[in-house]
């Protein structure tokens, strides 16, 4: 009797939802994936595939972290929306950067990390046929929240000839009478460009006038180079009445493994974000957001420590790439580099090239949509000598005559 039943139920049919079959391939896993096995086989892989912060949180964030969690306060559920010493924290960050005013109560969502955000804002806003306006090449996981809600992209080609900006003119116009929402993100992954603020004022403008609502990813807002601070979208007059932007500590503090990021901005897409998550989880473990608010309000030495690093790095780099005849345009901003692929190859086979006869691991560029092939991204997510180590790997290849 049990031994059927056993069988009978092991043979039990799981159907999935047919959102499931919609979701795109997770690209960066499958990368993880190729690098583990040749870590696996005993080489030595430089992987700049990844955007995965290789240096630790600073010390007096992590500190303040040790000391939050003996607050019996933080071992209790926190308030669904969040403590709002960390909604104050990031206005005043805000404030004191790029002199937006934000309301802490009702123009501040506390996410669990920016991506969460990225995901929400498609199933707040999106319905099945709806069109969602995404940039090509651009990051991956805008596709899943589109593909969670049901709605279809059109593509937004970023070419180098309009430094990888968006040409709103060439948009299809059955496109534009079904989009309801529209990502952007300078500086830009994966073309390390950043953007003008007369880029976000045509912005507003394109979607007042197509009732569509902007979202822009700002995950790299304090990683801009050669003394260039990168635009926010809410600096710009009306950005709040037409979207919100998205911005995590991830980058800006080495905190990528804490998941704290917000969305900033318009009043009723923040209530909205706020109501989604309600329905799946109640926020951040208090200690976490205290130390996230310490981050914001603390000295902000250890941010143009960072930039000064990243930049060292992309010269560095940069020089390297310059000796063996790989020229590309220096990164402006984020902690990527976009690289134009040698004659005869696509970014697919550079890639796989580049992994199997000098374990280097980059990430096609066709990974980021269409219009990314062409290129690779390499993350300047190792140290000096380990770059250059990389290119002179490459060297040894002949790519570049």
């Amino acid at each position: 009797m049990s031994s059927a039943s056993s069988s009978s139920i092991s043979a039990f049919p799981i159907q999935p939802a047919e959102r499931m079959q919609e979701l795109p391939t997770q690209f960066f896993a499958k990368l993880v994936g190729k690098a583990n096995v040749q870590i696996a086989a005993g080489h030595d892989v430089i992987n700049l595939g990844q955007g995965n912060p290789d240096q630790p949180t600073p010390a007096h964030i992590v500190k303040k972290l040790q000391e939050a969690a003996e607050n019996p306060l933080y071992h209790r559920y926190p308030p669904f929306n969040g403590f709002l010493f960390l909604k104050q924290a990031v206005a005043r960050r805000y404030k004191e950067d790029y002199n937006v005013d934000l309301d802490p109560e009702t123009e501040v969502a506390i996410l669990f990390g920016g991506k969460t955000g990225l995901v929400e804002i498609s199933q707040c806003l999106l319905n099945p046929g709806d069109v969602c306006l995404v940039p090509d090449p651009g990051y991956p996981d805008y596709w899943s929240g589109v593909a969670l809600a049901g709605a279809r992209m059109s593509f937004m080609p970023l070419r180098e000839a309009n430094a990888f900006l968006p040409d709103y003119s060439s948009i299809p116009q059955e496109d534009l009478n079904k989009a309801k929402l529209m990502f952007i993100n300078y500086p830009n992954n994966p073309t390390a460009v950043s953007a003008p603020a007369s880029f976000y004022e045509e912005t507003i403008r394109f979607a007042a006038k197509n009732g569509i609502v902007v979202a822009s990813d700002f995950a790299y807002g304090a990683l801009g180079f050669d003394g260039q601070k990168p635009v926010s979208f809410l600096q710009q007059p009306g950005a709040k009445e037409v979207g919100v932007e998205f911005y995590t500590l991830s980058k800006t503090y080495n905190m990528a493994g804490w998941r704290v990021g917000f969305a900033l901005g318009n009043k009723e897409i923040v209530r909205m974000i706020n109501l989604i998550q309600d329905h799946y989880y109640c926020s951040l473990f208090g200690g976490i957001q205290e130390a996230a608010a310490a981050a914001l309000t603390g000295p902000q030495d250890c941010v143009q420590e960072l930039l000064a690093m990243y930049q060292g790095r992309r010269d560095a780099l940069f020089a390297a790439l310059d000796r063996i005849g790989w020229k590309a345009n220096r990164s402006q901003g984020s902690f990527f580099t976009w690289l134009p692929v040698p004659k005869g190859h696509t970014s697919a086979t550079l890639a796989d090239l580049l992994l199997e006869e000098a374990k280097i691991v980059v990430a096609p560029g066709i990974g980021f949509g269409e219009h990314g092939e062409g290129y690779v991204r390499l993350g300047l997510l190792t140290p000096e000598a380990r770059l250059q180590e990389a290119v002179e790997r490459v060297a040894k290849l002949n790519l570049f005559g």
